[in-house]
């Protein structure tokens, strides 16, 4: 986590391009990094499964549950406010990304995303603000609709939390 993303920006670059990803698929390098995961997303869910009691695994284990089926009917149910969580980290993130983008993808205006596309309009209708602040009201309206869907696991995260096991 003490590692920022403009440092690997470079190695992801190079590994990219080797594989053909930046020639074929140019978009897939945007969305590619965030499956993997990161720091951030693997300490948040450490910390959440560090939480559930053991109990509920031994209990499963008792009824004759494998670790497959613990996993999959006891632990994934129970983190779905911690993944709903990561969720909308990981999308405001990459929503509101600049530099890969700029980096990645063509400079066919196109092809390129929302937010290149709102730094551009700012130099181009520099003195309009009125049309500037309804690009960034179009922007953020995306981010909005997924905290709304998500807004439901994150209230049922902080209610558990204070239930006693």
């Amino acid at each position: 986590m003490l590692i920022p993303p403009q440092v690997t920006l470079v190695p992801n670059f190079i590994l990219f391009r080797t594989l053909g990803i930046l020639k074929y698929a140019p978009q897939m390098a945007l969305w590619l990094p965030a499956f993997w995961g990161g720091a951030f997303g693997t300490f948040l869910l450490r910390q959440f499964f560090l939480t559930i009691p053991r109990d509920f695994s031994e209990a499963a284990r008792v009824d004759g549950a494998s670790l497959w089926q613990i996993f999959w009917r006891v632990y994934l149910p129970l983190a779905k406010p911690a993944l709903a969580a990561l969720a909308v980290f990981t999308f405001l993130w990459s929503w509101n990304d600049l530099l890969h983008p700029l980096i990645f993808l063509p400079a066919d205006l196109d092809q390129t995303t929302l937010t290149v596309g709102l730094s551009l309009f700012q130099t181009q209708y520099a003195g309009k603000w009125t049309v500037m602040m309804a690009g960034a009201l179009v922007s953020i309206a995306p981010v909005i609709v997924v905290f709304f869907f998500a807004q439901k696991q994150f209230i049922e995260g902080v209610a558990m939390s204070g239930v006693k096991k």
